[in-house]
């Protein structure tokens, strides 16, 4: 069975550094993670192992330990108010381009606009976004879409929103507010940009797609469900433990892809396990 690599896939300079920033913490056992660190149960488990604790991304409890590190998903400022309150130190690895969107959100609000983020509601980046909002609305969707009374819309993303759905809504937010002034700022990132055109490049040479990356990941999902769209076959894996041989049988070329929380050495691990093995092939 061939295997065929995505050209861009895998870890993103953001979660690249937030975990290289934890790996070189002097002292893990006084640090709380506020939240998943990344979207990965195997880096979970390294921190874990390592000494940190790591709250429930719904958790608003004040962690016990001196030292609270913030992910690369960012936190509100409402947010870093309250755990600084609570005498905790804070260690930030919200990631830049995270922070971009936050910077986008306080313009459009600043105008006087209606903010509307495309996204996940519920997710811990639109969380972050929103909390310091006065007026908004989450959409996931063209359905999701309404028609608001406010005169001034501004309109931004998640950074890892697909930028087909993003398309498909603000068409929607045009065709349903013709009154409003609409003002639209693109905060998807470049690395999820990235990964997602070169799944729809390798869409076209494979039969089928193994994605690898964590259950919780927003971006990951969204590549498994790209190919699903687009009518190719494709398991979603958080390792090559995951990987069952007859699910393969009969396909002679494999495409392989990850989200950005999703390390190289795991990517690597899964990319052999393919190769080896043993399937038929016509």
């Amino acid at each position: 069975m061939r295997v065929i690599r995505a050209e861009a896939m895998g870890w993103c300079f953001g979660v690249r550094d937030a975990l290289e920033l934890a790996r070189n913490l002097p002292d893990p056992g006084s640090v709380a993670i506020h939240g998943e660190l990344v979207h990965n149960e195997a880096v979970l488990t390294e921190l874990e192992d390592r000494g940190f604790a790591m709250s429930g991304e719904d958790d608003r409890g004040v962690p016990e330990r001196p030292t609270v590190m913030v992910t690369a998903h960012g936190v509100s400022d409402r947010e870093r108010a309250r755990l600084a309150a609570a005498g905790k130190k804070l260690v930030d690895t919200t990631c830049p381009l995270v922070a971009r969107v936050h910077r986008a959100a306080r313009t459009l609000e600043a105008e006087g606009r209606h903010v509307v983020v495309i996204g996940k509601p519920g997710h811990v980046e639109v969380r972050g976004i929103t909390e310091d909002l006065g007026s908004f609305d989450v959409v996931p969707a063209p359905d999701a879409v309404r028609t608001w009374p406010a005169a001034k819309l501004g309109v931004l993303c998640q950074s890892t929103a697909a930028e087909r759905d993003v398309a498909a809504i603000r068409d929607a937010i045009a065709a349903k507010n013709p009154h409003a002034d609409i003002r639209f700022i693109d905060t998807v990132c470049q690395p999820t940009k990235d990964r997602q055109a070169a799944l729809e490049a390798l869409l076209d040479r494979v039969e089928a797609v193994v994605v690898v990356g964590g259950r919780n990941s927003n971006n990951t999902r969204r590549l498994a469900d790209r190919c699903r769209e687009r009518g190719v076959p494709v398991v979603h894996v958080q390792g090559p433990a995951d990987l069952e041989p007859a699910w393969f049988e009969g396909y002679a070329t494999v495409g392989l892809t990850a989200g950005t929380s999703t390390p190289d050495e795991l990517i690597d691990a899964v990319e052999r396990a393919l190769k080896q093995m043993p399937v038929s092939v016509p």
